[in-house]
């Protein structure tokens, strides 16, 4: 019988919930693709609940436990004596969450000789090394596209709420202020400014998608260009690298994947070759850029705005710059574990269990590594190497 390890994050401060805002979320049975949505042969949980924390356990234990296995559930997960550090050594299946990711480390996994399915309920592995798992023959798999459009909700949010300055705005309804010339001395309209989005897959092109309505003139830079008749449904610029589409971009999205290739990508020079004022939201991965760079353009003028909900590590240090560097929205990472997205990753590590457990393949759209190479999607979005260092900062939030 195997043992899995989850860590998820922790429930609210007042308890986990016993109801919710809504008492139903819409059923997505397909993606805008035409792949289809997590299939398990069966789930315990009621879409809407939240199944993300501790608590809520991915609605996994009375299958697992069903079945004779051990799950293991912990929130603690940083440091040398954290739980999750305890439970490696005879852990097969380990499950976390991009949000509150379990970093594992080419020093973990040698600490874990019976690991063989590293499961992430969400979408990006990069807190796996995913070289050590190739070496090690570790299966890394996610659930591809389970929360690509809660993510791509996310970023059209934040676009708007940077250039409408939005957040300082409502900070002066909170503080019984009616200060209008404050709230507009940093506002202006979205209106046929110059969007780009680096990475137009499903994300990306979900933004895009999102985007058009407003008039904006769309930007995009990808190593897989898309088929002409999509360019020209949505009139896009396509350009052959980052540094010539931020050049004319007012606003850049992040949506690429976190790996050698992509780690600190937007750094000091970079920076200096967008245009003065320009706005970046990262909904990717913090790594991707350079956090104190990040923080001297906003200082200096050169980035009007930098918003997202990725840091690193994770959860960000209490002395992290980017919690008070100036103009920024930050949030927590939050964009794909809404109530409805936590519905459908949970829904598809039940599907992944199933399939490993009955000794069927897994779907290849989930696979990032599997038999010591890259596969499915790790093919065509990643690089071999590892993008871990540097995750055992994580440890100094729960010091603090």
């Amino acid at each position: 019988m195997a043992k899995i390890v989850c860590v998820l994050y922790d429930d609210p401060i007042d308890g986990y919930p016993q109801s919710y805002a809504r008492d139903s979320i819409p059923k997505i049975k397909s993606y805008p693709d035409g792949q289809t949505a997590p299939t398990p042969k069966s789930i315990d949980f009621i879409p809407g609940q939240m199944l993300g924390s501790v608590s809520g356990e991915l609605g996994l234990r009375s299958y697992l436990e069903g079945l004779g296995h051990t799950l293991v559930v912990t929130s603690d997960k940083d440091g040398e004596n954290s739980r999750l550090d305890q439970e490696l050594p005879d852990a097969e299946i380990v499950i976390s969450q991009p949000f509150w990711p379990a970093y594992l480390t080419a020093e973990r996994i040698a600490k874990a000789p019976k690991l063989k399915l590293a499961l992430t309920a969400g979408i990006g592995s990069d807190h796996v090394d995913l070289q050590a798992a190739m070496a090690n023959n570790i299966t890394v798999a996610e659930i591809t596209y389970c929360n690509s459009i809660s993510v791509a909700e996310h970023v059209v949010m934040m676009i708007l709420s940077l250039v409408r300055n939005y957040i300082p705005s409502y900070q002066w309804v909170i503080k019984g202020g009616w200060n209008i010339a404050d709230c507009v001395a940093r506002s202006y309209d979205l209106e046929c400014m110059e969007v780009g989005t680096v990475a137009a897959g499903r994300i990306g092109l979900a933004v895009l998608r999102r985007l058009k309505p407003f008039d904006v003139k769309l930007h995009y830079t990808d190593r897989h260009r898309l088929p002409t008749e999509v360019e020209q449904e949505l009139n896009l610029i396509w350009h052959p690298n980052v540094e010539s589409m931020v050049r004319v971009c007012d606003v850049v999205t992040i949506n690429c994947p976190l790996h050698p290739e992509t780690e600190h990508m937007f750094d000091d020079a970079l920076l200096d070759k967008m245009k003065r004022g320009a706005y970046i939201i990262n909904t990717a991965r913090g790594k991707i850029c350079d956090r104190d760079a990040i923080a001297r353009a906003l200082e200096s003028g050169q980035l009007s705005g930098y918003a997202g909900d990725v840091w690193f590590p994770q959860p960000a240090p209490k002395d992290h710059p980017w919690r008070t560097m100036p103009h920024h929205g930050m949030t927590p990472h939050i964009s794909g574990t809404s109530l409805s997205a936590q519905a459908r990753y949970a829904a598809g590590v039940r599907e992944v269990l199933e399939c490993w457990f009955e000794g069927r393949p897994i779907r290849n759209e989930y696979l990032i590594v599997d038999a010591g190479q890259l596969a499915g999607v790790g093919a065509h979005s990643y690089s071999a190497g590892n993008a871990t260092e540097g995750s055992e900062e994580a440890a100094k939030f729960k010091a603090g």
